[in-house]
């Protein structure tokens, strides 16, 4: 293994432990990380998402949320690489759910997820480790598409960008 590969996976393991263990000064706050997405004409927009790498953290995802800042999300990471889909069961809001391979590349898109929507699920296109929510129509407002890149410490694949 690299020495590159064992320190990014140091790493996740201490961004790991401190979303475990440090809890935000005001209950109704949420811890966040930065996300970074790079699209294909090399531009990057920053979101500030939640992390959900739990089963509880997954199943709970952005249930019952009246409110998503434009920059906000949440970025759940799976064990493995797989098919994946999602519900909108006691989901508020409209969401944009971004799947992602393990790279971080965007499979797909499912735009404008409709709101406590119990009907067919929101699904992957190919395998995926890992899947972004952000809202509704922000995706198609920052012309994020499928090939672009997803970066954050969980994936390995995080960089530093410039203003």
């Amino acid at each position: 293994m690299k020495l590159t590969q064992i320190a990014r996976r140091l790493m996740a393991c201490v961004l790991l432990f401190l979303v475990g263990s440090v809890a935000p000064a005001n209950a109704q706050e949420k811890l966040t990380t930065p996300l970074i997405i790079e699209r294909a004409d090399g531009s990057v927009h920053e979101f500030h998402v939640e992390l959900a790498l739990s089963n509880a953290q997954r199943q709970q995802g952005l249930m019952n949320r009246e409110h998503l800042a434009p920059d906000a999300g949440m970025l759940f990471i799976f064990p493995n690489e797989d098919y994946r889909s999602f519900w909108m069961r006691n989901t508020l809001i409209p969401l944009d759910i971004i799947f992602m391979k393990k790279t971080g590349e965007i499979l797909n898109i499912r735009a404008n997820a409709k709101p406590l929507d119990e009907g067919p699920r929101y699904s992957s296109e190919g395998k995926a480790k890992a899947v972004l929510e952000i809202p509704g129509g922000r995706a198609e407002e920052l012309n994020i598409k499928p090939g672009d890149i997803v970066r954050h410490a969980f994936l390995g694949n995080a960089k530093t960008f410039k203003n």
